[in-house]
């Protein structure tokens, strides 16, 4: 395929373009990536400004709120730690995956230290995932997404960033860059779509495999003509069930408990409680309406429908997968289960969606009803985290009440309507002065930071902190001395902390009133 030409306003110009089955080409000399480097040329100073406006969310607060994030700032520290000889019986693995975000961390904050290196690692996953983004869009349908802006930062900021699975985030951003260049390059620049694929793979393998078998699928349906792409869904669906086939045979895996029609991509927006439903819903009737409407508009247009096609078979089988493909998988009984993949894969199908919607006539209503979703939305947010932040920065005072190097447990439970935990808050606040002893990265074993039986910093077994993290933990006399920060009223959002006896469930003292 050849590129197409953007105009200033990012729309494609077809002067003295030749046509083809697929639509107006580029003249034959376009190459994709002279073409980007154009793009941003000319709109540097419009890109710069949407970065800056973007990453509002991630210094509208002191500390990021967001469930894992807490627990990658720890291990970071615990390798420091680790690599200055100062926590026997942990070491780091040599781990050729799920570590680029980590990497990011380690580096950032042995330079700035650990406040500066959150903000400046989430930040840059953040700026790949948008733009990421934004270029399959562009690549899907030949212009630049400006009128999309809003619903690609409500994906951004959606439940996989809430759930800091920065790892698996940064691969699917980069995965996204990586089918823009090939979807759209031409001869060695679709190899180089794949130069990306070993930073794809140090961040998490789902990102290379979705980059796979949505090149593979995009170059085979676009040599077919128009009306025989969809019967490549046939083969791509036996391939799925295939998988299907294989991996409950072979693996220990958990399917996905909730209605399957749940998972169609605007779940993401489904973050701290039920009100979310409703950002949810008009997300929904805001796509429903904008792509009838145009459907309508253009019924009579030649090829519309082509517009459309490819980035919707995408759609269906990344939502035929949720029913085929595991929500949770155990390799081995050396590693706990890689979890959540059906709420992760959901990021890939919002993606499609704003391919889909790409594909429209672009219009000025379109960006009102995203924006105004949006601002609903982000001060949703902006309330919510904030209540987090202020139990978080309890943690940390209650912690500096002990003495240095003491382990500290905590069971911290969200409310029951939401789907961000926060139990993952006192790693963070234990950096620099004391060890969170049921932090569960070590004993999971799927993270570079290990632990030997025995240690005194961390529970080896992920067994012992999945327990610690309900409440039910009993608290053995070799795990002493140690105290526990609980919840502490009605609300859920006053902590305490209270030393641990042997023989104890470690959240006796807890109040969890939505229990």
């Amino acid at each position: 395929m050849q590129a197409l030409t953007l105009g200033s306003n990012g729309n494609p110009l077809h002067t003295n373009s030749r046509t083809t089955g697929h639509g107006p080409l580029a003249p034959p000399q376009a190459r994709v990536l002279a073409e980007s480097t154009s793009f941003v040329r000319r709109h540097s100073l419009r890109l710069l400004a949407i970065s800056c406006v973007l990453l509002i969310p991630c210094f509208w607060h002191r500390r990021i709120v967001a469930t894992d994030l807490g627990s990658h700032l720890y291990n970071a520290w615990l390798a420091q730690l680790i690599r200055h000889g100062q926590a026997p019986g942990l070491w780091i693995a040599r781990q050729w995956t799920n570590v680029l975000f980590d990497f990011l961390l380690s580096g950032l904050s042995s330079v700035f230290g650990f406040p500066v290196a959150e903000k400046v690692a989430v930040s840059l996953a953040v700026l790949i995932f948008f733009w990421g983004v934004f270029a399959m869009v562009s690549a899907a349908t030949r212009r630049a997404p400006w009128f999309l802006l809003p619903c690609i930062a409500l994906v951004t900021y959606g439940y996989t960033f809430h759930m800091a699975f920065f790892n698996y985030y940064l691969s699917l951003g980069l995965s996204f860059f990586s089918l823009a260049i090939f979807w759209r390059g031409r001869g060695w620049e679709r190899l180089l779509g794949y130069a990306l694929a070993p930073l794809i793979v140090l961040a998490h393998p789902l990102g290379l495999a979705w980059l796979v078998g949505a090149s593979v699928y995009v170059v085979i349906a676009e040599r077919l003509p128009a009306r025989f792409q969809w019967l490549l869904l046939v083969p791509a669906a036996a391939a799925l069930a295939g998988a299907h086939y294989y991996l409950w045979r072979h693996f220990i895996v958990e399917a996905a408990p909730d209605p399957l029609y749940m998972f169609n991509g605007a779940d993401q927006l489904l973050l701290f409680g039920e009100r979310y439903h409703l950002i949810e819903r008009a997300a929904l009737a805001f796509g429903a309406v904008a792509c009838a409407t145009d459907f309508v508009r253009r019924r009579r247009e030649p090829g519309m429908g082509r517009d459309y096609a490819i980035p919707l078979q995408l759609y269906l089988l990344v939502a035929l997968a949720v029913p085929l493909l595991p929500r949770g998988i155990t390799f081995s009984q050396h590693n706990s289960a890689i979890a959540l993949l059906t709420e992760r894969m959901t990021s890939v199908s919002a993606a499609l969606v704003c391919c889909i919607l790409g594909a429209m006539r672009p219009s000025k209503w379109h960006l009102a009803g995203s924006a105004a979703i949006a601002a609903v939305f982000f001060p949703f947010v902006y309330h919510d985290t904030a209540v987090f932040n202020r139990m978080e920065q309890q943690a940390e005072q209650l912690v500096r009440t002990l003495p240095p190097n003491q382990r500290v447990l905590a069971t911290i439970l969200a409310p029951s309507d939401s789907r961000i935990a926060i139990q993952h808050m006192i790693d963070r606040a234990c950096i620099g002065h004391c060890f969170s002893y049921g932090n569960y990265e070590p004993a999971s074993s799927d993270f570079r930071v290990r632990a030997l039986p025995g240690n005194p910093y961390v529970m080896s077994r992920s067994e012992d902190t999945d327990a610690m993290e309900d409440g039910s933990y009993v608290v053995k006399p070799e795990d002493l001395p140690a105290y526990q920060v609980y919840q502490c009223d009605e609300t859920g959002t006053m902590l305490c902390i209270s030393p641990l006896k042997a023989g104890q469930e470690n959240d006796t003292l807890g109040v969890h009133p939505d229990e």
